[in-house]
């Protein structure tokens, strides 16, 4: 089995920074891709980035890649998602995801999810 931990999540007013982080352990370590999602009350699921298990190649949302950065020591098993100039538009509940499939913004691609951590914006 695989396992993915965050951490990091908390509250934070308009135009703080945050940074998450995501653990793997087990077979969510032999996987291709991390990424974050996040997922605010009463909507859907929705991309932010992910990046390749080489830390190179990244996929990012055009709407946040300006404020949000994910990179991953893999030596460490673990990932990060800075987050500055939050907005209260960002709360929501952030999951970290690991997985194989394409493309890498549909939740469906990953195979692996951690519980989720939330993220709260006042402003």
């Amino acid at each position: 089995q695989g396992q993915l931990v965050e951490s990091g999540g908390g509250l934070v007013q308009d135009g703080g920074s945050l940074r998450l982080s995501c653990i793997a352990s087990g077979r969510a370590l032999n996987t291709e891709i991390m990424g974050w999602f996040r997922q605010a009350p009463g909507k859907e699921r929705e991309f932010v980035v992910a990046v390749h298990w080489d830390g190179n190649r990244i996929w990012n949302t055009d709407s946040m890649k300006d404020r949000f950065t994910i990179f991953r020591d893999n030596a460490k098993n673990t990932m990060w998602l800075q987050m500055n100039s939050l907005k209260p538009e960002d709360t929501a509940v952030y999951y970290c995801a690991a997985g194989q499939g394409s493309p890498w913004s549909q939740p469906g691609s990953y195979d692996y999810w951690g519980q989720g951590t939330q993220v709260t914006v006042s402003s």
